[in-house]
């Protein structure tokens, strides 16, 4: 279903969330009407696609601080042209073929994650993106209560969320709720990832039981969508409100992208177009 919402159009991915924008061209200036009408559609749809947009380093950083702050990660290798931007080529940096959600050795979380797209494979690549809301609106009120004192442990080494990083030892550890309440929306909606380690507030068989299932459950075909790409597509989404899945079904074909990450302004920044937040 397309919905014309000036001054562009909104083509629905699903009918939970997920949307391609189409009449938006991000690499010159965005008046502000066009800003706060796509950050409404970002809120309304969590995940949004726009065709074609072929963005520079600079460009994408630009693109993603209309929604959020570009973050400087502290671990990972950087574009020469543009610090805040992150490349990433499969062949070297792996592929991220597991259902998770990005920046969890940090809290908060990133608030969007964005990819721009240079070179995918001609067939297959495509990734997957579940609503972590919709899933926890479906579950009874007792497990949700329940939920509600339930914290899921993570590795906290930034070092290993860097590209190609070996994944050294844990050491510290960091804990985040299970069920998160959106700071921007106020919906409530489950924060797993494949990569916890495991629950507290229950008991460890506890904890194996019910981790497995709420990994499943959020996993469900029930609240994925799905997209594939072209080179130039630029996609972001809402990093507290979904989880993604990279599809691994194109062998030692090639897939080279841009990351640019955004988190919320600090306490007490205006709200003047952001700079970049800079790691503690």
């Amino acid at each position: 279903m397309t919905t014309t919402v000036a001054p562009f159009h909104i083509l629905r991915a699903g009918p939970r969330f997920g949307a391609e924008i189409t009449g938006v061209d991000l690499t010159g200036p965005v008046d502000e009407t066009t800003a706060d009408a796509l950050r409404q559609a970002f809120r309304d749809h969590k995940v949004l696609v726009l065709r074609g947009q072929h963005l520079t380093p600079d460009q994408h950083v630009a693109a993603v601080r209309l929604f959020a702050r570009p973050f400087d990660h502290p671990t990972a290798a950087k574009d020469p042209d543009n610090p805040l931007v992150y490349p990433y080529n499969v062949h070297q940096t792996g592929k991220a073929s597991t259902w998770h959600i990005g920046g969890l050795w940090r809290a908060p979380v990133f608030a969007i994650e964005s990819l721009t797209y240079e070179v995918v494979p001609e067939l297959g690549g495509h990734t997957l993106w579940a609503d972590l809301q919709a899933a926890y609106d479906d579950l009874s009120q007792p497990l949700k209560t329940l939920l509600e004192s339930v914290g899921a442990v993570y590795d906290g080494n930034a070092e290993n969320y860097a590209q190609g990083s070996k994944k050294t030892a844990t050491g510290e550890t960091i804990e985040h709720p299970v069920v998160l309440t959106h700071p921007t929306t106020g919906r409530k909606g489950l924060f797993i990832s494949t990569s916890a380690t495991g629950l507290t507030g229950v008991t460890p068989a506890e904890s194996k039981v019910l981790l497995d299932f709420l990994l499943r459950h959020a996993s469900s075909p029930n609240y994925t969508i799905r997209f594939g790409w072209k080179p130039g597509d630029f996609v972001l989404w809402d990093n507290r409100a979904t989880w993604h899945y990279a599809v691994d079904d194109y062998g030692e074909g090639a897939r080279v992208y841009r990351k640019v990450i955004g988190v919320e302004p600090e306490t007490g920044v205006g709200s003047g177009v952001p700079g970049a937040e800079r790691h503690a």
